[in-house]
């Protein structure tokens, strides 16, 4: 995905509590505790970081457990021991609450809302990252080369709309439109489920639509890389009647047409441009298990 560095700004109250906004005021994210100690007539300050909650922790070391590289499916046991640790999760579990300005719909969208990044670990093998989208936003139809994504809907409701390729694209001539089949186009609120999409099943091809302000966890394994050819494509979905002919129209069902479409790859859209800023949220603490 395309994603911009944006910077942070610090406000204090009483001296003592500093609160890290986002430098464009959509996300306030966090606090961090800043301790005062005289010593020598000098003032020292500390800043103290929120202690790591253990489902995150958990979440941390299970992953580097799991995850194996490339085109790599976890076996059904593991899928089920990451979805039991995600569906556990909570907003306060990152440092994030529904109470939070951004998560509160103003009821009124001026432009085209950005959407805002945060990375929590990043590897080789996998990375946690959380996707903040303000009402109305979208994460436009991309894809997961060789990857498996476990997402986590932490707040908000959200539209998601994804496809599996019906054929391998080996097995077919050419084209500038391939057929997919539609796996998802469903609302979801938080709390809910953990969604899970594989390199090749699952709704390997999905798009965010934001219905209120929401935060989403995602573990990628393995993240994206463009040194590894494994970067985002983007898609246009049509449906299958709109340019079916009629061999192949007599080839697939009425009822089995209903669930396919068109998908053709496009250039980055305009709102693939994300928004990259720290992570303030309890520290995930690295020890080799």
């Amino acid at each position: 995905m395309t994603v911009e560095t944006g910077g942070l700004v610090e406000q204090s109250k009483n001296n003592i509590t500093t609160t890290v906004k986002h430098v464009n005021n959509r996300v306030r994210y966090g606090n961090k505790t800043e301790k005062k100690n005289r010593s020598y007539k000098k003032m020292r300050r500390e800043v103290v970081f929120p202690r790591v909650p253990d489902v995150l922790q958990q979440l941390f070391v299970s992953c580097t457990q799991i995850f194996r590289g490339p085109g790599f499916v976890p076996p059904a046991s593991d899928v089920k021991k990451l979805c039991d640790i995600l569906d556990k999760m909570k907003p306060e579990d990152v440092g994030l609450s529904k109470n939070l300005q951004f998560f509160k719909p103003t009821g009124a969208v001026n432009g085209t809302p950005r959407v805002t990044y945060t990375t929590i670990y990043q590897c080789d093998q996998f990375s946690l990252c959380i996707f903040f989208l303000p009402e109305t936003a979208v994460i436009p139809l991309h894809n997961h080369p060789e990857m498996t994504v476990f997402s986590k809907l932490l707040l908000g409701k959200m539209h998601i709309k994804s496809y599996d390729w019906v054929e391998p694209k080996d097995s077919i001539p050419p084209s500038k439109l391939r057929l997919a089949r539609l796996k998802a186009n469903s609302v979801y609120t938080a709390p809910c489920n953990t969604s899970v999409l594989y390199p090749t099943t699952g709704g390997n091809i999905h798009q965010f639509t934001a219905v209120t302000p929401c935060a989403v966890l995602d573990v990628l394994g393995p993240p994206y890389s463009k040194e590894d050819d494994r970067d985002c494509s983007y898609y246009k979905d049509f449906p299958y009647s709109a340019f079916s002919n009629e061999g192949e129209t007599t080839r697939v069902g009425e009822e089995e047409r209903e669930g396919l479409g068109w998908l053709e790859e496009i250039e980055a859209p305009e709102n693939a441009v994300m928004d990259r800023i720290d992570y303030l949220g309890p520290q995930i603490i690295e020890t080799t298990y």
